[in-house]
């Protein structure tokens, strides 16, 4: 008798991906970026830094609790295979967990998910930095990745464990602010002037506060100069 398959879960990791530091020759410099990642096949343990085998190459701007893991929608891959006519395999935009079924866009600030034994809390939208860039061959890229509003989410690990390819997502209830990283980058972008989803949200990533203090003194005319927000990009 066949053994039936296992369905596959509807919210799910793809694809768990872990890099380290490198250097590249871009824009007639010489720089480091951990933007490559490779797929890990079997359980990755996650703490909270981020998963076992995956370093960040500029500390001050990247990684640390509250950036502990980036994750990337498969769906918003396909999307960019659509936009382009050209593939975007998993892990194209730098991302430790492909995942499949969830809408990061509208993901709340706070969510929680239980993925294998580990529990990750959604902080922040991620935007993008000139390591998109490299990582495209593209230097126009980050402001092309900004402008699709296709953000991806950075994760806090509050419960340590192992998570793998396949894993379930279990969403947990979210949180009653409503709060999503569309939200928080409507305005970090300045379609929004309405600052309160930095100060309601307690479970955002504590940087954006302190940006928002900022904001209301010169982000402005910083805007019009092309001068936005926190470096939160990978």
């Amino acid at each position: 008798m066949t053994t039936p398959t296992p369905p596959v879960p509807p919210r799910r990791v793809r694809t768990v991906l872990v890099g380290r530091p490198q250097t590249y020759q871009w824009l007639r410099r010489e720089l480091v970026s951990s933007i490559f990642k490779d797929p890990v096949l079997g359980p990755v343990a996650v703490g909270v830094d981020g998963l076992s085998g995956d370093e960040q190459s500029d500390r001050k701007s990247h990684g640390g609790p509250d950036k502990a893991v980036y994750a990337y929608a498969r769906e918003d891959e396909d999307w960019w295979e659509a936009e382009t006519g050209t593939p975007f395999p998993d892990g194209s935009f730098g991302e430790n967990l492909t995942t499949a079924g969830l809408d990061l866009t509208n993901a709340v600030i706070g969510e929680t998910w239980r993925v294998g034994t580990a529990l990750l809390q959604v902080t922040e939208p991620r935007t993008p930095c000139w390591k998109l860039g490299l990582k495209m061959g593209d230097p126009a890229f980050p402001r092309r990745a900004a402008a699709s509003r296709r953000p991806g989410v950075l994760l806090r690990v509050l419960e340590e464990g192992v998570v793998e390819a396949g894993d379930a997502v279990v969403r947990g209830p979210a949180p009653a602010h409503g709060i999503t990283a569309a939200d928080v980058n409507r305005v970090y972008y300045g379609d929004s002037q309405d600052l309160s989803p930095i100060w309601d949200a307690p479970e955002l990533a504590a940087h954006w506060r302190t940006w928002a203090d900022h904001r209301s003194v010169w982000h402005l005319e910083d805007a019009k100069l092309g001068r936005l927000g926190p470096d939160t990009g990978e």
